[in-house]
């Protein structure tokens, strides 16, 4: 009866053993020879090939087995590159947030802030992509905003780099998108006959997007709810306002009158 529950407790052990072993995975099986540098190398290797998991997979060994050191700075940026390119946006700007707080000081930080704007640009884009037949109304774009923010944050800490000129381009594709957001609410609005609404975003569209293609389609929108709210002297108001900005409008010859365009089209 001893020697069966001894068999018993070897057998267990020896299954135990299998099994930790089998939770280990088999990049650090075989790595676990590697020194750093040649870890790092084939981590790097896998990313400029375009492998962005197991590249991230080896970034994350490189920085368990080596908690410090001249590789774990460049590890975390490739890591959320490799993570962007792979369209994990909440793992990539995760790695960017370890980034800026334990290397606050880094020569690459004006790197880490562009990477942080494509990635929450390209966030919106696929969030958009997804959505495009759903409700939008009151949605807020707040990756906009976010990537917005993180583009102008590099061009105003570091405008002689070499990712300024790019990041004030998709600045200006973000505004833009932001003005058509609000626009196309105005316009959900105004088809609903609920012209209060329409006439306010149509306001906020002039007040924060004066340098979009949507300013002359708003004062048509303000024009058009006012004149539907019984406000025929505010409605001239604007007009001669849309005259004196947009002579050749066609709205001066006819009255606006919404359409269904699809929201995100305007980021095309």
């Amino acid at each position: 009866m001893k020697k069966f529950l001894f068999s018993v407790v070897v057998v267990a052990a020896l299954s135990g053993c299998a099994a930790n072993q089998s939770k280990v995975s088999k990049d650090a099986q075989i790595t676990q020879n590697w020194t750093a540098d040649q870890l790092y190398s084939e981590a790097r290797n896998e990313l400029n090939s375009g492998n962005y998991t197991r590249a991230t997979k080896l970034y994350e060994l490189l920085r368990a087995r080596q908690p410090e050191g001249r590789y774990i700075e460049q590890s975390l940026l490739d890591t959320a590159y490799a993570q962007y390119k792979n369209e994990e946006p909440e793992k990539a700007l995760i790695a960017l947030a370890r980034f800026k707080q334990n290397y606050p000081a880094s020569r690459d930080m004006d790197y880490a802030l562009y990477l942080k704007g494509l990635v929450l640009f390209a966030e919106e884009q696929s969030f958009l992509r997804k959505l495009a037949s759903q409700d939008w109304a009151d949605r807020d774009p707040a990756s906009n905003r976010k990537a917005y923010y993180a583009f102008e944050e590099l061009v105003k800490k570091y405008p002689t780099s070499k990712y300024a000129a790019d990041a004030t381009k998709r600045m200006a594709q973000l505004v833009d998108a932001l003005g058509g957001h609000e626009i196309t609410i105005a316009r959900y609005y105004a088809k609903r006959g609920a012209y209060a609404a329409a006439n306010n975003r149509a306001q906020r569209v002039i007040e924060n997007f004066q340098n979009t293609r949507f300013v002359e389609e708003s004062l048509a929108i303000m024009i058009y709810t006012y004149k539907k709210m019984n406000k025929p002297e505010l409605a001239e108001d604007v007009r001669q306002i849309l005259q004196h900005n947009f002579p050749n409008s066609p709205y001066l010859q006819k009255d606006w009158v919404a359409d269904d365009m699809p929201w995100w089209r305007y980021w095309k």
